[in-house]
């Protein structure tokens, strides 16, 4: 679920922003955070939520008591979707503004997705990036599974992508920048996304990009899977043809979304799904006159068939394109950032 999907600037609360750079502020680095992690999440009472220990510090949330849902004051909803919904909260205690994810256990079980969650959680907790969206916590209750998110106050890149239909080389050539830094930090923590595209990045304070939704992530000491996920439009081909891959799928899927900032459509998009996996195989990818030559050689060297011949993240960063015009400005934790 992309928790920003329906998120409605009209019904902000009166000096939003304001609100959340003063809630932030005199915040502890991320590296505070302590998360107790799940076993078996689903199953009420079978775990303790994620709490701070004794003497740990954790920023906004109350020491060694468990969370519970009386805990945050509830504002307006930044999304919905089929397993629950995410609203804007704030700590009663602390004033600390989050969003939190609200699911509904019984939808899970349904769908038989308990694993996916628990590798969500497991997976994101133990993430700290700038360019990676937090999950600062998460408890229970009988009916619901609680998941305490950085709150990321300027929404989707998709709904920026819809307003605008094309981003400039500015714009997209940061995002490249932030996502390479993203993703090196994940494949050395031996964490594939899977599943890079515009619903699943979120905008920061400052417009940075965070990587969301982590429902498809996989953590493999090995780096390499065989299962297929993902969003059509962004499968890469060994993921189409069933062959074991690894974390260059990542690689893939940047390219096609560098594309589409660019475009304002993805490259191998068709009328049917036959035709779109057609041109995935065959690399068939037709660039408008109107792509500036620097990010079509970028775009070129990503989009390889064979998963060894993409440009790797390290030479993304140095990409003569990135560089002349990514205006990437970190927060303050970057420098913190392991």
């Amino acid at each position: 679920m992309s928790y920003h999907s329906r998120l409605n600037k009209s019904q902000d609360p009166p000096d939003l922003d304001t609100q959340f750079r003063r809630a932030q502020e005199g915040v502890p680095s991320p590296s505070s955070l302590l998360m107790s992690l799940p076993e078996a999440v689903m199953k009420s009472g079978s775990v303790r939520p994620a709490v701070p220990t004794a003497g740990q510090s954790q920023p906004g949330f109350p020491n060694v008591r468990h969370l519970t849902i009386d805990d945050f004051e509830i504002g307006r909803p930044l999304g919905k979707g089929k397993f629950g919904n995410v609203y804007l909260a704030r700590l009663k205690e602390s004033h600390f503004i989050v969003a939190l994810k609200v699911l509904f256990k019984s939808q899970i079980e349904k769908e038989g997705l308990e694993h996916q969650l628990r590798r969500e959680i497991e997976i994101q907790a133990h993430l700290q990036h700038p360019n990676i969206l937090r999950l600062y916590n998460y408890f229970h209750d009988a009916r619901r599974v609680y998941l305490i998110l950085e709150y990321a106050p300027r929404g989707e890149l998709y709904k920026e992508l819809q307003k605008s239909h094309t981003l400039d080389e500015q714009r997209t050539a940061t995002i490249m920048e932030e996502l390479a830094d993203a993703l090196t930090y994940c494949h050395e923590k031996k964490v594939i996304h899977r599943d890079i595209k515009p619903e699943n990045l979120l905008l920061g304070f400052r417009g940075e990009v965070k990587i969301a939704d982590f429902g498809w992530s996989v953590h493999t000491p090995s780096l390499r899977r065989k299962t297929m996920c993902g969003t059509l439009d962004y499968l890469p081909p060994e993921m189409i043809e069933g062959r074991t891959y690894n974390e260059k799928v990542d690689l893939w899927c940047i390219g096609v979304l560098c594309y589409e900032l660019l475009v304002g459509n993805p490259p191998f998009e068709s009328n049917s799904h036959n035709e779109t996996y057609r041109r995935i195989l065959k690399v068939d990818v037709r660039f408008p006159p109107s792509i500036p030559s620097g990010a079509k050689d970028l775009i070129s060297k990503l989009l390889r068939y064979q998963p060894l011949e993409r440009l790797p993240l390290d030479q993304i960063l140095e990409h003569p394109w990135v560089r002349a015009h990514s205006r990437r400005v970190l927060p303050p934790s970057a420098q913190m950032a392991s």
